[in-house]
């Protein structure tokens, strides 16, 4: 059997366990979380030799990393999530796996559980034989709700002094090596008034209007983060997402929530934004104002020339790109991965939809792209 078809049923394997993040799961979902992964994987790991550590980053939600120590002192990674997006949306069984058309279908099939079945299926074909280079296998957890598996992983190199020398994180690259990507700061604020008759408006303190000033405040910011010297991922960006508030028609509204979105660029902190901001919204009204934060991810940035971006751009056939979207890479400096990058099979057109799939082809392109960077005979 072709390598391609082998890698399709070991993917096909993979999406017929159901790992939907709980944070989106629903009555189609299964079983939610990564738990039935983190199984499959700690026996797949363990069946190829490697040395299988779990790392509990949330109840019952788990990161598995496997170590293959080889013939060298370089360390190579790769880092895959296990979690997937809610299906509730998808056409037919989400969870099918069915192989047809020459592609694998169903959810995770591209988002991102190819990877790891390319990466099992390599060190299948090479069994009981030490690797040129040390590896590590990280399948982690929680990656499309709020990414911290990837910055639980972080640490769990970094309390073992262990820096990976070149990581490759798992997101549908079309097998190009992406180098860049914004990051995401999310909170959701809340402003609390007085209610009262709407005859008598001048009693009460209204949240609605204090939140259309917060709102009118956040819009200008946005309008001067645009007029700044772009970055080599272009502009931070604010945006005001949701506004809910009052309770009747003729009632004063006493609270209000909103929530904004501020893209995060290179050279700015999203821990540092988050308070910033809160800062802007308490000098816009004179009501009090409290922020939860949702997500706090930096951007992601390491320069083209890199060797090891520069050699996945080569035997791709494809030149290094940014990407839009946010993927765990933000959670690695160099002080955990001296050169990072995101690359993977298929395309990100094809992830979240109602219907999900990876062509065979571009799981052949992958293992082949980590053979040669595994240095690993065919």
């Amino acid at each position: 059997m072709p390598q391609g078809e082998k890698i399709a049923h070991l993917l096909s394997e993979m999406v017929r366990i159901p790992s939907v993040t709980p944070a989106q799961a629903g009555p189609r979902s299964g079983t939610p979380g990564e738990a039935k992964m983190t199984q499959w994987v700690t026996q797949q790991l363990q069946s190829l030799g490697a040395q299988v550590h779990h790392q509990e980053v949330l109840p019952g939600r788990h990161n598995v990393f496997g170590l293959f120590h080889g013939q060298s002192n370089k360390w190579l990674g790769v880092d895959v999530h296990m979690d997937t997006v809610g299906v509730e949306q998808m056409q037919g069984d989400p969870f099918d796996g069915r192989i047809e058309n020459d592609r694998v279908y169903g959810r995770g099939s591209v988002d991102t559980k190819a990877t790891l079945a390319v990466c099992l299926n390599l060190l299948q074909n090479h069994p009981n034989k030490p690797l040129p280079h040390n590896l590590l296998i990280a399948a982690t957890c929680d990656e499309e709700d709020a990414a911290r598996g990837a910055s639980a992983m972080a640490r769990w190199l970094k309390d073992r002094n262990m820096v990976i020398d070149e990581l490759a994180v798992a997101e549908p690259t079309l097998c190009a090596p992406i180098h860049g990507h914004k990051g995401v700061m999310r909170q959701k604020y809340r402003i609390q008034g007085v209610a009262a008759h709407s005859s008598r408006p001048e009693l009460g303190k209204n949240t609605i209007t204090a939140a259309a000033k917060l709102a009118l405040a956040f819009d200008a910011e946005n309008h001067r983060l645009n007029q700044l010297t772009p970055t080599p991922l272009g502009h931070g960006t604010l945006t005001v997402t949701t506004i809910h508030g009052g309770v009747g028609i003729n009632v004063v509204p006493d609270a209000t929530e909103f929530t904004i979105d501020r893209r995060v660029v290179p050279g700015e902190s999203a821990e540092k934004l988050a308070d910033q901001c809160l800062q802007l919204a308490r000098r816009s009204t004179e009501l009090p104002v409290e922020a939860e934060n949702y997500l706090m991810i930096d951007a992601f940035y390491r320069p083209t020339q890199d060797d090891f971006i520069q050699r996945m751009a080569q035997w791709s056939g494809q030149s290094p790109a940014t990407v839009p979207y946010c993927t765990n890479a933000w959670a690695y400096t160099p002080a955990t991965a001296r050169q990072c990058l995101i690359i993977g099979p298929g395309s990100i057109d094809q992830a979240h939809g109602a219907v999900e799939w990876v062509e065979i082809a571009q799981l052949q392109k992958l293992s082949d792209l980590y053979t040669r960077w595994w240095e690993i005979k065919p």
